[in-house]
């Protein structure tokens, strides 16, 4: 499920708030695992948003490799409305039909990290929020001016539009189908995504049963 986010320790060119793009498929009524484009440190306090579960407060409890866990605060009432919603979203998901029609919309890569290459060499890592053969919409930490040129993965393009959370890239030559378009838009991570079992947060540690998956 795709959102928003931002840090308090993130501005940006006029001193606002930087806002990034991200993904959750884990979720529970006291936490998220969210992928991200900029982890963040453990304890950094940030705000959320995803359209089907509203605005979160939260701090960050761990880390992974393009990814945090948070800590969602909520009163005793917000969780119990809460679960409620996450076993209706979680009923809803398994409808092929709408998971079918969602795909037609857009393609949501499985593995959303991949890294841009700048015309000066540099190599930025960037979240893919969504893409598709003539194109792709990422978030960084770097928010490029339109007509950048630049090379998601391997697939070369320009910016042809920006947003709040990112910016949209042209590629030069469209990939023939979307199998191609994954394997050539996303470059896996250099380092190990590793997430611990258990969290030491004052409770019972929670297991991949304990998320909802979204």
């Amino acid at each position: 499920m795709p959102g928003t986010y931002t840090l308090g320790s993130w501005y940006d060119p006029e001193g606002k708030l930087r806002t990034f793009a991200c993904r959750t498929s884990r979720v529970s009524p006291f936490r998220m695992l969210l992928d991200v484009p900029v982890v963040g440190k453990i304890g950094d306090r940030l705000t959320s948003y995803f359209r089907d579960f509203g605005k979160f407060d939260g701090h960050i409890s761990d880390t992974v490799a393009g990814g945090f866990l948070l800590e969602l605060e909520m009163t005793r009432s917000q969780r119990v409305k809460f679960a409620d919603k996450l076993v209706w979203l979680e009923k809803k998901q398994k409808d092929p039909t709408i998971r079918d029609a969602r795909r037609e919309a857009r393609y949501v890569p499985s593995t959303p990290h991949s890294a841009l290459t700048l015309a000066d060499g540099r190599v930025v890592p960037c979240f893919v929020i969504d893409a598709s053969p003539s194109g792709a919409a990422v978030s960084s930490e770097v928010q490029l001016p339109i007509g950048t040129a630049l090379a998601v993965g391997s697939c070369v393009g320009r910016v042809v539009r920006s947003f709040q959370e990112g910016f949209a890239v042209k590629f030069v030559e469209p990939t023939p189908n979307l199998s191609e378009m994954e394997r050539r838009v996303i470059t896996p991570p250099t380092r190990k995504a590793r997430h611990r079992a258990q969290v030491d947060t004052g409770e019972k540690a929670e297991t991949a049963d304990d998320f909802y998956w979204i």
